[in-house]
């Protein structure tokens, strides 16, 4: 087996054991779009129409997944989300 293809071996496996989670925010009727757009900036890395897409999904359909990950990561992004009033949870 060449070095390539132990290599690509190793990558698959650890894709395969990795499970993805997500981080689902929920509508409420308490928080403004602007708060919630700005939030995913900060907590979830989104740009700027990502963030409004994502509020629009929310308010209109009532949820919407707004990040997928390992768990580590997604954990103090779900808190951020949680501290700034937002409604969202982890799941798997």
């Amino acid at each position: 087996m060449s070095t390539k293809e132990e290599v690509l071996e190793e990558v698959k496996t650890q894709t395969k054991k990795q499970k993805n989670y997500e981080i689902v925010l929920y509508n409420d009727d308490v928080n403004t779009f602007d708060h919630v757009i700005e939030t995913l900036i900060a907590a979830c890395e989104h740009t700027p129409e990502q963030a409004e897409q994502c509020s629009i999904l929310v308010h209109y359909k009532g949820q919407c997944t707004v990040k997928t990950g390992a768990y580590p990561d997604l954990k103090p992004r779900c808190s951020k989300l949680l501290d700034a009033g937002l409604s969202a949870e982890i799941v798997g």
